[in-house]
């Protein structure tokens, strides 16, 4: 049997403006946004070739705005992530490296597979992590 993540809800204050963030400076698709009363609204995106979703929503899950930590995205290239968010008005931090020794800054030429990072967070402060992974089994 496959168990597969297909949806994270994401707590946010002001719909609209996160539906812009993760739309406009992420490039998210919008698959849908469905208001069904003043009181539920769902808008579900998808990070461009992901296999999950997120939703913001108003009347969707009772969590504080803000409040989800950890999410991770991955990508090919760190740097040229790093690079893409900051021209689009993302305020990221610069690229890092996680290993036994705890976190440190990247150095020049140096590997970042599975290992490379940098860190952002959406205008409510739901926490972000992107890593670099180029290849996988």
């Amino acid at each position: 049997m496959n168990w597969t993540l297909e949806v994270v809800v994401v707590p946010v204050s002001d719909v609209d403006r996160a539906k812009a963030f993760y739309a406009e400076k992420l490039g998210f698709d919008v698959d849908h946004d469905t208001k069904i009363s003043e009181e539920f609204r769902v808008v579900q995106l998808t990070p461009p070739g992901s296999g999950c979703s997120i939703v913001l929503g108003k009347g969707v899950v009772d969590m504080t705005p803000g409040s989800l930590k950890g999410l991770q995205l991955v990508v090919k290239d760190i740097r040229a992530a790093q690079t893409w968010l900051v021209e689009r008005g993302v305020e990221v931090g610069e690229v890092q490296v996680l290993d036994a020794s705890g976190p440190r800054p990247a150095r020049d030429g140096e590997d970042l597979d599975n290992v490379g990072f940098v860190f952002f967070s959406d205008p409510d402060g739901n926490g972000w992590a992107v890593q670099q992974i180029s290849a996988r089994d």
